[in-house]
């Protein structure tokens, strides 16, 4: 018996998809890349934008059409709001919730599917004191050994009035700080170069009522200590923050550990308070430049990215050139910049969709031609550095692999020797363009680098 498993959207929703990942082959059902072999078909879909769900309605239309030809069992879990999971409810056999994680076995088998083994390393709700932890408790088979997710905190109370993630997971919810800690000593040991701290609001960790005492920054300084101690190399990067809840603290402990990798994804969604103030963001531009400037201050080496939505209801030419100051104030490395789309159930659906689509695209352009400048500035002045860089991959350019630096710049450079994927090794940059880096080897691995002669690869940052 074989499964066949894909997900869309945030990394929350490949880590969420990874757990799923051991419950079925836990229960002795084999895994495929080819959803026509595969009994089980499952995806992990998200509700966050309508291009997703566009996707998810798509795909079971065709499952369900194999259905005629063979048996086939569906189901569909990640982020659904209200409104689509009364549809999928018609459409897929089973949906679920992340929270109901261990009880998929007992599912599957409801539906008379008989597996070749019974579930393993599956805890039920039942022996923990809030069932919605339950699921963290199942240790994730990791899509690669290169970089791996650790979830610390699911669900948000921040109700942005254009975001589905409140409707679609919940309110926060705290993971145990000795339960995170022990995942990432397991993480570490198995040698991952890249460590990923999960949450839709990551910052508040620790604030709702199943918190332990423990806070974000306190969360960070326990990982940089542990991190230290290991004498291992690697980064570990956190995603994503709120402005509301970004403290000056987070970033002095960032500083002080050299492990904790020195970017910073900061969402800014406009760069109007008028926008904010109705995109309930409670925050406004004057909070978030300071976030900024202790960046800057504390650590001038660090990379910044965002999230930007144009077209939101309302938002006059005015107000979006309010954004594109701000995009150029800033200078980010990267931004994610998308048109605005309604989700059922969010309060802005409320709203008239007032721009314009092809106006949407116009913003769009102008913000990507802004990055485009301010990221391509950033990266000219490295030509000539020595940069560690962890190597991820192949890359498309025949005879080259690719990589990223601390900072999360993609990097490639000419190589065809697979064994250093997985390694951090030193480059000189050579070029660059807008949002890439390229470079020449320089240098032995980290993972050498104290093992004989010659210059050690400098650890400590790229952005001097």
């Amino acid at each position: 018996m074989k499964y066949f498993l894909m997900h869309l959207g945030c990394q929350m929703n490949q880590s969420d998809a990874e757990r799923i990942r051991t419950v079925l082959e836990g229960m002795g059902i084999e895994r495929t890349e080819a959803e026509e072999e595969a009994d089980i078909l499952g995806m992990v879909s998200c509700s966050v934008r309508q291009k997703a769900i566009d996707r998810v309605y798509s795909r079971i239309h065709k499952w369900n059409k194999w259905k005629q030809e063979r048996p086939l069992l569906t189901f569909v879990s990640g982020c659904v709001l209200p409104a689509d999971r009364e549809k999928f409810l018609d459409r897929f056999d089973l949906l679920f919730s992340i929270t109901e994680l261990p009880e998929l076995p007992e599912m599957i088998r409801g539906h008379g599917v008989v597996t070749p083994a019974s579930a393993r390393g599956v805890v039920p709700p039942a022996s923990l004191e809030d069932p919605r932890r339950g699921y963290w408790e199942v240790e994730p088979t990791y899509s690669t050994g290169v970089e791996a997710f650790i979830p610390i905190q699911n669900g948000c109370d921040k109700f942005c009035t254009f975001c589905a993630v409140p409707y679609a997971r919940g309110r926060e919810v705290s993971r145990p700080a000795a339960d995170i800690l022990a995942e990432f000593d397991r993480i570490a040991e198995r040698g991952y170069r890249a460590i990923t701290l999960l949450g839709q609001n990551v910052n508040s960790y620790g604030l709702d009522a199943l918190g332990d005492g423990v806070d974000f920054p306190e969360l960070l300084r326990r990982i940089g200590e542990r991190a230290a101690a290991s004498g291992r190399d690697f980064w570990v990067y956190f995603t994503s923050p709120h402005p509301r809840d970004m403290t000056r603290e987070v970033i002095e402990v960032i500083a002080e550990y050299p492990h904790l990798a020195k970017q910073i994804h900061l969402p800014l969604q406009s760069g109007d308070d008028t926008v904010l103030r109705n995109m309930n963001r409670k925050h406004g531009l004057a909070d978030y430049r300071r976030i900024v400037s202790d960046i800057r201050e504390l650590l001038p080496q660090a990379t910044l990215f965002t999230d930007i939505i144009v077209g939101f209801p309302g938002e006059t030419e005015a107000q979006f050139e309010n954004t594109r100051a701000a995009m150029e104030e800033f200078q980010y490395d990267m931004a994610y910049v998308a048109m605005y789309s309604p989700r059922p159930g969010a309060a802005s659906s409320r709203r008239e969709d007032d721009v314009a689509h092809e106006e949407k695209r116009r913003r769009l352009h102008v913000l990507s031609e802004q990055l485009q400048r301010s990221a391509s500035a950033r990266n000219e002045a490295l030509l000539g550095r020595r940069l560690p860089v962890l190597v991820t991959g192949h890359d498309r350019k025949e005879g080259y692999l690719t990589g990223m630096t601390e900072g999360r710049i993609v990097t490639r450079f000419p190589s065809e020797n697979t064994e250093l994927i997985g390694e951090i090794v030193e480059l000189e940059i050579t070029g660059h363009a807008s949002l890439s880096l390229s470079g020449e080897l320089a240098g032995r691995t980290k993972a050498d680098a104290g093992r004989g002669s010659g210059t050690p690869i400098d650890t400590a940052g790229f952005r001097r």
